[in-house]
C-alpha cells in the first residue's frame, strides 16, 4: 500500500512537521517559497497540502492535484485557498481556528498600552539622542472605557486583560446573548453608535463580512468621543482608512494602532504611514513562537487524521462523517444550512437559544451533522470564515447560544419535517422545510404556511390582505428590472395581515425595500440572502 504523500508548502514549526512525519504513516515533504509553476510541477504527486498564507491554492493549481484529499490551513482565514474548487474536487479545506488566540489578544493588548503611552514614538527618539518626556505624556488605562467590538474567543481575552487594568469593558457584538456578557462581567450594549461616544479606546475583533467592510468610516468616526484610540488586529477591511487619516490629522482620533490591512503588504503611499501618532505593525497577530507551534501540531494533526483515519477536523467545506452517512442524509445537510441561514436573517439579535426540531422519518436519522450544519448556517453572518460545521457548537457556546435537538412524530400535512427556531426575550421566530421529492422546500415561516425554494433571493412582504397586492409588488420589482421567479402567499385570516414570498432572479437593494415600505398596505419587506 502507498503512503500517502503530503507537501509542505510554507513554513510551519518543527514539531508540526514531526507530527506529520510520526511513525512514516505519511511521506512529507517540505519545500517552500515554491512559485506556481514550480509548485504545478510537483503537485500531482501529493494527498496532502499544508499552507500558511503564502501558498495560494488556486483553482489552478488544484486542478493539477489529482491525488489530493486534504489541505491544511495552519492559521484561521482561508482566503488563499479556492474553497469553491477545492469542494468541487473532493479536497478537504482545513483551518486551525484555535492555535492563535491567546497571540493575537496579547499582540491586541500591546498595542493598547503602547497608543496609552506613546512608547514606539518615545523609543524612536531616545534612539535618534532626544530627551523628551512632556512630548510623550501619556494616559492611565485604569478607570478607563474601552469599547470591545466583536467578542468572540479573541475578544473575550481581551476584555479579561482589560479589567485587570482597572478598564471599564463595553461589549457590543449583534451575536453576543445577554447571559454570556454577564458571565464575562462585560457591558452589551445593543447599538454600535451608542458605544462610540462612550469609549476611550475601541478595539476591532469582528470578522470580515459585507456587513462589516468600513464598518468604522466617517459618519461612525465623528460620533465616537474626541481623542479615542482605536486598535485593529483583526481584519483590515473594517476601518475606512482615508477617514481614519483625515479623523487623526484633525485630533477627532488621538491615535490608532493596526496589525492588519486591506491590502497587504500596504502600498508606500498607505495614508497612516507617516502619520506621528499611529503604529503599525506587519501582521503580527500570530507571530509568537508558541502560536506558530500550536497551528503547526493542530494542522499536523488535522492531516494525519484526515488521509489516515478519515476523521474530518475544522472542515470549512465538509461535515465531520463518513461517505456512506453523507450520501443518505447530504440533501437534509443542505437544507439544514439554508434553514439556518434563513433564520439567522429574521431571528432577533442576540438569541439565547437555537432549537432544531426533527418529525416523522427525518427524526430516525443521525442528525448530528445536519444540527451542526444549521448551527454554522445561523452563525455564519457572527463569525465568518471562523466558523465551520466542526467547530460551531462552541462558537455558540462563546456567544452563550443553547442549542438543542427535538424530536417528534409526523406533524401536520408533513410526513418529515425540520423546523428551526430562535429565541430571546420570550420572542421566538422559525422556519421550516421538508422534501417534496428530491426537492427541498421552505414550507413555514413562523408557524404560517408557504412553499419556496430555499436558494438565491428571498423577499418576504407583511402587507394587509385586500385585491390588488400581488400586482403591485410585480410593478414596484419590475420598475427596478427585477424578475420574479417564484412566489407563495399566506394569510391569518381574510382582511388579515398576509406573507408573500418571493423567489427573485437579483437581491433588491434598501432603494426598492423603502418604496415597498412606502406604501401603506405593507407592513414589513425584508430580502434574504441563501
Amino acid at each position: 500500500m502507498d503512503v500517502p504523500k503530503v507537501l509542505v508548502a510554507d513554513p510551519i514549526s518543527e514539531r508540526g512537521v514531526a507530527e506529520l512525519a510520526a511513525g512514516g504513516a505519511l511521506d512529507v515533504t517540505v519545500k517552500t517559497g515554491l512559485k506556481e509553476d514550480q509548485l504545478l510541477e510537483i503537485i500531482g504527486e501529493f494527498s496532502g497540502l499544508v499552507v500558511r498564507s503564502q501558498t495560494k491554492a488556486t483553482a489552478k493549481l488544484l486542478a493539477a492535484a489529482t491525488k489530493l484529499r486534504a489541505i491544511g490551513r495552519a492559521g484561521v482565514g482561508v482566503d488563499n485557498v479556492d474553497v469553491e474548487a477545492a469542494t468541487k474536487q473532493g479536497v478537504i479545506v482545513m483551518n486551525t481556528p484555535g492555535g492563535n488566540t491567546v497571540s493575537t489578544a496579547e499582540l491586541a493588548f500591546s498595542l493598547l498600552l503602547a497608543l496609552a503611552r506613546n512608547i514606539p514614538q518615545a523609543d524612536a527618539t531616545m534612539k535618534a539622542g532626544k530627551w523628551d518626556r512632556k512630548k510623550f505624556e501619556g494616559t492611565e488605562l485604569n478607570g478607563k472605557t474601552l469599547a470591545i467590538i466583536g467578542m468572540g474567543r479573541i475578544g473575550t481575552e481581551v476584555a479579561k486583560r482589560a479589567m485587570a487594568f482597572g478598564m471599564t469593558v463595553l461589549a457590543y457584538d449583534p451575536y453576543l446573548s445577554a447571559s454570556r456578557a454577564t458571565a464575562l462581567q462585560v457591558e452589551l450594549v445593543e447599538k454600535l453608535d451608542d458605544v462610540l461616544p462612550r469609549a476611550d479606546f475601541i478595539t476591532l475583533h469582528m470578522p470580515s463580512t459585507p456587513e462589516t467592510h468600513h464598518m468604522l468610516g466617517a459618519e461612525r468616526i465623528a460620533k465616537m468621543k474626541k481623542g479615542v484610540r482605536i486598535i485593529n488586529a483583526a481584519r483590515g477591511d473594517l476601518i475606512e482608512v482615508a477617514a481614519l487619516a483625515e479623523a487623526l490629522k484633525s485630533g477627532q482620533v488621538g491615535g490608532a494602532a493596526m496589525d492588519v490591512y486591506e491590502v497587504e503588504p500596504p502600498a508606500a503611499d498607505f495614508p497612516l504611514r507617516d502619520l506621528p501618532n499611529v503604529i503599525l505593525t506587519p501582521h503580527l497577530g500570530a507571530s509568537t513562537a508558541e502560536a506558530q507551534e500550536n497551528v503547526g501540531i493542530e494542522v499536523a494533526q488535522a492531516i494525519r487524521a484526515a488521509l489516515l483515519e478519515g476523521e474530518i477536523r475544522n472542515a470549512v467545506n465538509m461535515p465531520s462523517i463518513d461517505a456512506k452517512t453523507l450520501a443518505s442524509i447530504g440533501g437534509l445537510i443542505d437544507l439544514g444550512d439554508k434553514l439556518g441561514r434563513f433564520l439567522s436573517q429574521i431571528a432577533p439579535k442576540r438569541a439565547e437559544k437555537l432549537n432544531i426540531a426533527y418529525s416523522g422519518k427525518m427524526a430516525d436519522l443521525n442528525t448530528t451533522p445536519v444540527s451542526r450544519a444549521t448551527l454554522n448556517g445561523f452563525l455564519k453572518a457572527a463569525g465568518g470564515s471562523e466558523v465551520n460545521i466542526v467547530n460551531a457548537p462552541a462558537f455558540a457556546e462563546t456567544l452563550g447560544l443553547k442549542t438543542t435537538e427535538t424530536r417528534l412524530s409526523a406533524q401536520g400535512d408533513f410526513t418529515e419535517l425540520m423546523e428551526v427556531s430562535a429565541s430571546n426575550n420570550g420572542e421566538t421566530v422559525s422556519v421550516a422545510g421538508t422534501f417534496f421529492g428530491n426537492q427541498a422546500r421552505i414550507v413555514q415561516i413562523n408557524g404560517r404556511y408557504v412553499e419556496a425554494r430555499p436558494s438565491g433571493v428571498l423577499l418576504l412582504v407583511e402587507n394587509r390582505d385586500r385585491p390588488g397586492m400581488v400586482g403591485l409588488f410585480g410593478s414596484i420589482l419590475a420598475q427596478h428590472n427585477i424578475n420574479i421567479a417564484g412566489m407563495s402567499l399566506s394569510r391569518n385570516q381574510e382582511g388579515g395581515i398576509a406573507l408573500t414570498v418571493l423567489n427573485l432572479d437579483t437581491l433588491p437593494n434598501q432603494k426598492v425595500l423603502d418604496v415597498l415600505l412606502a406604501v401603506d398596505d405593507i407592513c414589513s419587506a425584508r430580502a434574504i440572502v441563501l
